[in-house]
Parts: structure tokens; sequence; C-alpha cells
């Protein structure tokens, strides 16, 4: 039957939308399950129609993915009767917690973003500092309260940045660009939930997760063009292919990683980034020695194959080019602090500085705002100023 969820063959012929796809259990009283992507494992939910007035009410009951797919439909069949029952004898509608707020977040980019990126990152974080705080995930959000925000916040920033190296214990302490991003991404799922009308407040969070200003400064870490050809001769080949391709355009190492043979057109030697953080698809048409690179890397692989794969084959993430980088930056001489970030800023420092490029084209050219290119690096325009004043001399 088409769009139906008591099987595990209909909820896969579903197509992906952010309604819910619903299933009458009795007069009033219905079973929801929610598809945003197709490899997604839905979520459930309930909803309930009061008598005396015709309103309907959501109950959020869980994803259920502890379970066996052919058994999820009856669980969540068992757990929504309960809270129909519960409404029928005159209880209230649970009201959304923490933590289902965050999971709700978490589906909803995955449903609005062409990449997973913003989605796992935000997953990570709230399974780190939200999920584990059981009071304050538990927590609906009507009774959310300034007080565990702000406990939360403090415990927080106390705690140690985790290091590069899981294996290793925490020995450095947060900064506050890092409570920034933490609180920045509660915040935006606390916000959601208050759109969606969860809740009637931001009371609760609106002040006590307010961003940290001058947090985030400028970067000072820079590699010049011999430092990154040391670099990338101190590799092995497959490290080494991502270290020049990040190189040579200003993208962020993730960016570079996700990118499959699609993405490249070697007729237009034409990029295509389509899994960024800002986004959004820009195409940027490469010059004949990076194309040259990214042919080479895309020959006899399959359109949905990574550009740039490990030796084994797979595709590059944070975790797998940690450590050949740091190998490589200390056999090159580099500073202990170098990272792939790095290069981003150094490329992103030469088009300004050496190449004289525009600040709105290297925003494009990045995927940042002209904001962000204009903070970071706007001062480097101060030394073509004083030459431009220059050249006015009668």
């Amino acid at each position: 039957m088409a769009g139906s969820i008591d099987t595990v063959k209909g909820r896969e012929a579903l197509k992906p939308r952010h309604a819910p796809y619903w299933h009458k259990i009795s007069t009033g009283c219905f079973l929801g399950f929610r598809k945003i992507t197709s490899d997604s494992t839905g979520a459930w939910l309930a909803r309930y129609r009061l008598e005396d007035t015709g309103a309907q009410k959501l109950h959020s009951l869980g994803k259920f993915e502890e379970l066996p797919p052919t058994e999820r439909f009856g669980a969540a069949s068992k757990a929504a009767s309960k809270w129909f029952e519960h409404m029928g004898q005159g209880g209230s509608a649970g009201a959304l917690t923490v933590r289902e707020a965050c999971e709700n977040y978490v589906e909803h980019l995955r449903g609005a973003k062409p990449s997973t990126n913003a989605a796992d990152d935000a997953d990570g974080r709230f399974k780190r500092w939200v999920y584990p705080n059981a009071k304050l995930a538990g927590t609906p959000l009507q009774k959310l309260t300034q007080g565990q925000v702000t406990a939360w916040r403090n415990a927080l920033a106390k705690t140690r940045a985790m290091h590069q190296d899981k294996s290793k214990e925490p020995t450095r302490e947060r900064s506050s660009s890092s409570l920034n991003r933490d609180m920045a991404t509660l915040r935006a799922a606390l916000n959601l939930a208050l759109e969606d009308g969860h809740c009637t407040s931001d009371h609760a969070w609106a002040k006590k997760l307010k961003t940290i200003k001058g947090a985030t400064g400028r970067r000072d870490i820079y590699l010049d063009l011999d430092q990154r050809r040391a670099l990338i001769a101190k590799c092995a080949p497959d490290i080494g292919a991502l270290l020049r391709a990040l190189s040579l355009i200003p993208l962020r190492p993730g960016a570079i990683a996700s990118l499959v043979v699609g993405n490249f057109d070697k007729r237009l030697s034409m990029l295509t980034v389509g899994k960024d953080k800002s986004g959004k698809d820009r195409r940027i048409t490469l010059p004949p020695v990076t194309a040259k690179l990214f042919a080479e890397q895309c020959k006899n692989k399959l359109p949905t194959a990574p550009i740039f794969t490990r030796a084994d084959g797979k595709a590059w993430n944070k975790d797998s080019w940690k450590g050949p980088f740091k190998e490589a930056a200390a056999a090159a001489g580099l500073p202990p602090t170098a990272t792939a970030y790095v290069l981003r800023h150094s490329v992103i420092t030469d088009l300004i500085s050496l190449h004289r490029v525009d600040l709105l084209t290297v925003a494009q050219l990045s995927g940042t705002s002209l904001e962000m290119i204009d903070k970071h690096y706007g001062h480097l325009l101060q030394k073509h100023g004083a030459e431009g004043l220059a050249r006015l001399a009668l």
C-alpha cells in the first residue's frame, strides 16, 4: 500500500519529506512516521485530537533504532497507545524535552542541508555535552530555567578541549571560540523548537547562551609557499594529493575531502563544491595546473567515488588526516600548532596580500561571507593602501 508505515517495505518506499506519514490507530488517534532523507532511520510520533476543542496534539516517540526494523512499528504503536490513554484520561500533552529538541534539530539539518556535515557535527556535540547531562536533557522546554542553562554553560567552560588524538586525555583548556560553537548548536536547536511552537519563550536560554564577543581572533599561523612545498614533499602520495589540493584552492579540508568525481568537469576545468560549511553549491573554474591534479585523481573512478582517497581507497576525514599531517609537518620543521586548516588560511592570505585578489572574490572562492573575510584578512589591505597612496606623490 502506497504511503504505508506499518511494514518495513512500505516505509522504505516512502518519499522523503518533512511532513509525517500517518497511520490511523482509532478515531482521533494517529501514529506518524517522519522520513526526511532517503537513508535516514526515520522518527515516530503520535497525534491526538482533543474531543472538546478539536485541537491536534503531537508527541515525539523517538526512532526505536535499537530495535530491528520489523519490530519498530509495533513498539511505536505500543508507545503511542500509552500516550493516547494518558491523553484520554485528561493528561496534558507531553512537552518536548531538551533532548528531543536536539534530536529534532539534527533531523532538520539532515533534511535542509545538501550535506550531512552540519547534522553530524551537531549530533556529535549533543552526544558529548548535552545528553550525558540527564537532568538537563530530560527537562521539558516549558520548564527549562536560566539556572539550568547557566549551570550547563559553566560546567562546559571548565571541561578540557578534546585532544586531536582521541586516545589521549584532554589537556588543553577550552577556548572561548570552542565554547561559542557548542553553545550556538544548542541555541539553534532550542530556537527551532520555539519556532515550531513547542514552547512559548526563549527566556531560559536567550541571554545565557549568548555568544562571547571577541572570541574568534585573526589567524596568526601562516605557511609560506616554501613551507607548503616542504610539507607536501614529506607526505605519502595519498595525503600529499589532498594537501596539494588544499594548497591550490581556499577550501575547508572537509569540503575537499567530500568532493566526488562527479563534482569535477574535466572538459570545462570546472569544480562544483556542494558539500561545505556554507551549504550552497558554487562553481570554481580551475587553472590548468590545478585542473591537471584533479583529472589525475579522478582517473578510472566512478562519478560517486571520492576524488581524493587514502591508500586503502577510503575517503579522508578529519580523524584520518590528522596523524599523517602531524608527522609530515614535524618532518618538514613546521610549527607544532600547524593543522590542515592552516593551508586554507595561508592560501587566502596569499590571494589577498601577494596576488591582490579582491575580498569579494576571495569570499566567493572560499565559501564564506565577505564580512568574515574582512574581519580576518582585511588588515592585509593596509599595505596595498599605503602603496597606492605612495603612487599619488607629486
